[in-house]
């Protein structure tokens, strides 16, 4: 039913840039948001952006925003983190995660509450 598939590889020179997707299968409405978190080792897992689906608002971490642009394609359920300028700092475990809003122009990079979570990807920045 939720899938987060990930597109490119997981290790980059620091300054590259990499693409995830998160596809959204067996769920048509758009009564929910999708968040993109991360999680570094010995860190807190942190949210990195969130959409709503209702209406596309959209949100980034501080330290993230410039840098990465969360995007979707309707037409086929998907959506996408594009991550630019990336430094070590940006390494982790990235996973995009689901929660029921009601058709509401919610999303919130510090809700953890999330429902479904998807399978991480290794994203690592590194020269």
């Amino acid at each position: 039913r939720f899938s987060c598939r990930r597109l490119g590889g997981g290790l980059v020179q620091p300054g590259g840039s990499l693409n995830l997707s998160c596809v959204i299968s067996g769920h048509n409405k758009d009564d929910y948001f999708i968040g993109w978190f991360r999680q570094a080792p010995r860190k807190q897992r942190e949210g990195v952006s969130c959409m709503a689906s209702s209406d596309g608002t959209s949100h980034y971490l501080s330290s993230v925003r410039g840098r990465f642009i969360i995007s979707r394609d309707k037409a086929v359920n998907t959506y996408y983190l594009q991550m630019k300028n990336l430094t070590p700092d940006d390494s982790g475990w990235y996973y995009c995660a689901w929660v029921y809003t009601g058709g509401t122009s919610w999303c919130d990079v510090t809700y953890f509450g999330m429902t479904v979570w998807g399978k991480g990807t290794l994203v690592t920045v590194s020269s």
